[in-house]
């Protein structure tokens, strides 16, 4: 559950109070900053037809003009002087903003406009009196005092209707505690706050009811708010109000006068603004709110809980992975019951232990944590139980695991739920709490039970569907395998045929033909591609591995190139083999793929002329293991570096044709597999891969 006073700012937010028009924020801000004048005050007026009709209204009242032609802006500011352009522009901006918090015509707000307009006169002239400069901003703190009790009346007419009428003092704020668990002050402060006026404004909202000994140190223009709200409820020459005086540093005599000249310009201020204080004085009496049953308030928390609940499922139902859905339960009970923390103990059937799973900061912790199910552990008797427990290291005998998870917590209590669902219990859900909540928790362990289930409903949910996702993959995949296997079978028939035609081929040429050489890398390059379409069928097949001389396979794959047209005569491959270990058991035909690959890409990359330099560095002792270094190296234009980024990823180049740039990614898969390592560098100059190969391999299986 949200902390009241959360749930009525976010009932605050919901109800989509108005803003502040922006003429009164600019205004504010010149009067902060220094004297604003006319020509700037002129500016601003026009930018909002509402105030500037307001201002010429004023300016060719009786009042002001006496003249029989109207007068337009300009001359209407000039006439009417400064100050009471200042208290128009406030003025209006404050009605015309909280005028629309009710729409309610039901309560009769005359009393509301006079108390703050008096408040607002009032805290004019004792700032006046006091030498503060921003008189301005005084205007406006006695204005919007008790902006609060409008927003409540906004957001829970049905609730504060009663108390609207209340006699504004300390009583009505412990009524407002009692029954909204937040003060107009508190309320209107928030507002202020959001509404990003000054500071102080906000401050002077919050401590308009605060008591004098708490306010002697306090900033001005909270001093001024505080006097010329009792000064606007209480007589001038009553204590509270001369307490509050000796604040401001000023007399009773000057609270005469500032009083008895208040009246006239509260009337001038309502007649400008349009707004009716007729039956301002006749208060209607207080009706103090009916407190509802015992049985309707738990209707009422029984009906809260419903609606929150089938929140929270909807939320559950979003999550993708067991880690975000337990982050999710965390996250809405620490936000639903208040929680200092929480964490999430899975049950191990096998082991029958509760092991740690996620815990927000307590993470690394929590994933080496287990409990098993024993009775000496309060917490793993809650899982056995099935039922939700309340634990404190006062009132109950704990284990050490106990000890440690509170600790882990920094809780007074913790709160255990088990996740259960029919006999199967998941895990528990623990969360913590201090003293002063735990009654709270007791009182609603109805409905954390009922959180408990929606959360194990959730989980179960999840893991059947991931199950389901699970076997219809491996479905997708055997089938996937039987057609591979067919079509392995298909292609090995023709590729067969083909080998049988270039033997009787070789038989009838004859050893001695110019030929055989090459009819022989024919039919191993056969034999290749056949190796490759079975491993392709059945990636988990064996090959049996035997020490191969890596020199050689590299001399004869540059010789298929240099003797074909995969090089043209532009492009110079060369070797430096020379005098360099070269024994591996790698497979081969993995090493052919891997050499074929990197030398046509680098070909592709050199339209022109070029060189390509195919070179064993020896060897290299990594990680206690001995490698051979080879590097394939070209003087090409170079890779982007935003190509370099996903080099060995698929389709990661703009090939087109037979060409999808899945070359690399298949370098990378194979060079991985013999558990070897592939990086390359690249830049204007060229580009140069580098190539650690094992001497002795430490996987049985190859292919791609």
């Amino acid at each position: 559950m949200l902390p009241p006073d959360q749930d009525i700012r976010n009932r605050l937010l919901v109800a989509r109070l108005p803003a502040l028009p922006h003429i009164l924020l600019k205004l504010m801000e010149y009067c902060r900053t220094d004297d604003i004048g006319m020509n700037e005050l002129a500016g601003l007026i026009s930018k909002d037809p509402a105030i500037a009709t307001k201002v010429l209204s004023v300016a060719n009242s009786s009042a002001y003009h006496r003249s029989g032609y109207k007068i337009g802006l300009e001359q209407s500011l000039m006439s009417i002087g400064t100050d009471m352009i200042r208290t128009l522009v406030i003025s209006e901006s404050v009605f015309q903003t909280l005028n629309g918090f009710t729409t309610s015509n039901s309560i009769n707000l005359s009393g509301f406009w006079k108390h703050s307009l008096t408040a607002a006169v009032m805290a004019r002239d004792i700032a006046r009196k006091m030498g503060y400069p921003n008189i301005d901003e005084a205007y406006l703190g006695g204005l919007l005092h008790d902006v609060g009790r409008l927003a409540f009346l906004a957001i829970s007419p049905n609730e504060y209707t009663p108390y609207f009428h209340a006699t504004d003092d300390a009583e009505l704020c412990a009524l407002e505690e009692r029954t909204m668990q937040i003060t107009h002050p508190e309320a209107g402060a928030w507002l202020v706050e959001r509404w990003k006026l000054d500071s102080y404004l906000a401050d002077s909202v919050l401590y308009h009811h605060e008591t004098v000994a708490r306010l002697e140190t306090a900033h001005p223009l909270i001093r001024i708010v505080c006097l010329a709200n009792q000064l606007a409820s209480y007589p001038y020459d009553t204590q509270p109000v001369e307490q509050a005086a000796k604040l401001c540093g000023l007399k009773t005599k000057e609270l005469k006068t500032i009083h008895d000249s208040t009246e006239k310009k509260v009337m001038e201020s309502a007649d400008f603004l349009g707004i009716s204080l007729g039956g301002a004085d006749k208060v209607p009496p207080f009706i103090p709110h009916v407190q509802p049953t015992p049985a309707q308030k738990k209707l009422n928390e029984e009906l809260h809980y419903i609606v929150q609940a089938s929140e929270t499922q909807r939320t559950f139902a979003k999550q993708a992975s067991e880690s975000k859905l337990q982050q999710t339960v965390i996250r809405s009970a620490r936000i639903l019951f208040n929680l200092d923390d929480a964490v999430i103990l899975l049950l191990d059937k096998a082991s029958q232990t509760l092991t740690g799973n996620h815990g927000g900061d307590h993470r690394q912790r929590l994933s080496e944590f287990s409990l098993p199910l024993v009775r000496s552990s309060a917490v793993a008797e809650a899982a056995m139980r099935k039922h939700p427990t309340f634990i404190s290291s006062k009132h109950h005998p704990l284990g050490v695991a106990d000890e440690q998870l509170l600790r882990m917590l920094g809780a007074e209590w913790i709160v255990c739920l088990p996740l259960v669902s029919g006999e199967e219990c998941l895990g528990l859900f623990i969360g913590s709490s201090s003293r002063l909540q735990i009654a709270d928790l007791h009182r609603n362990a109805a409905f954390l039970q009922a959180f408990a289930s929606q959360a194990t409903s959730a989980m179960l949910s999840l893991r059947s569907k991931q199950a389901e996702a699970r076997s219809e993959a491996a479905i997708e995949i055997e089938e996937l395998r039987m057609s591979s296997r067919k079509i392995a079978h298909e292609v090995n028939n023709p590729l067969a045929i083909i080998k049988n035609y270039l033997n009787v081929l070789s038989d009838k040429m004859g050893k001695e033909d110019s030929i055989s050489e090459e009819l022989s890398i024919l039919n191993e390059e056969i034999d290749r591609v056949s190796r490759i379409m079975n491993e392709f069928s059945d990636p988990q097949s064996t090959t049996r591995l035997a020490v191969i001389d890596l020199n050689k396979v590299v001399l004869d794959v540059v010789r298929i190139f240099r003797d074909t047209s995969f090089a043209p005569s532009s492009v110079n491959i060369r070797t430096m083999l020379d005098g360099q270990p070269s024994e591996t058991d790698c497979d081969d035909g993995a090493i052919r793929q891997v050499l074929i690959n990197l030398l046509k890409n680098a070909i592709e990359a050199m339209p022109g002329k070029g060189e390509i330099i195919i070179t064993n560095r020896g060897h290299v002792m990594r990680d206690n293991l001995l490698f051979i270094n080879l590097s394939v190296s070209d003087n090409g234009p170079g890779i982007p570096a935003n190509h370099l980024e996903k080099l060995f990823q698929p389709v990661s180049s703009r090939k087109v044709g037979e060409n999808r740039g899945l070359g690399l990614s298949i370098v990378h898969d194979l060079i991985n597999k013999m558990s070897g390592s592939i990086t390359c560098k690249s830049g204007k100059n060229g580009t140069s891969f580098e190539i650690q190969i094992p001497v002795q391999s430490r996987s049985s299986t190859t292919g791609f």
